[in-house]
């Protein structure tokens, strides 16, 4: 996935987030609903402008386009939890708890 991938699926997730739906964001950020389209797919990307507008219509501080780490492969986001537990054994137990919780 490129970056105008990752930043169209951020946006449309933000917005789906919101309960928006793409006519609405689009309307609150003054752009035309198949430009919107376009972002979000990943076929167009947005001038700075564009951006700043979705920016205020989500409510979102910059940054938060660009946190795409729950974007990762199953098979990667393990590896990285196996490394981090690796790196920080203390911690082991309180994780089990926490992921027991969210399963059980």
């Amino acid at each position: 996935m490129d970056l105008k991938q990752k930043i169209g699926k951020r946006i449309k997730e933000l917005r789906k987030s919101k309960n928006l739906s793409q006519e609405k964001l689009s309307e609150l950020a003054d752009i035309a609903q198949n430009s919107l389209s376009n972002i979000e797919t990943g076929d167009n990307f947005f001038t700075a402008e564009t951006l700043e507008k979705l920016i205020t219509a989500l409510e979102i501080e910059p940054d938060e386009l660009f946190k795409f780490d729950h974007f990762k492969s199953n098979e990667n986001m393990l590896e990285e939890i196996n490394k981090l537990l690796n790196e920080h054994p203390e911690k082991i137990p309180e994780f089990y708890r926490i992921v027991k919780a969210i399963i059980l």
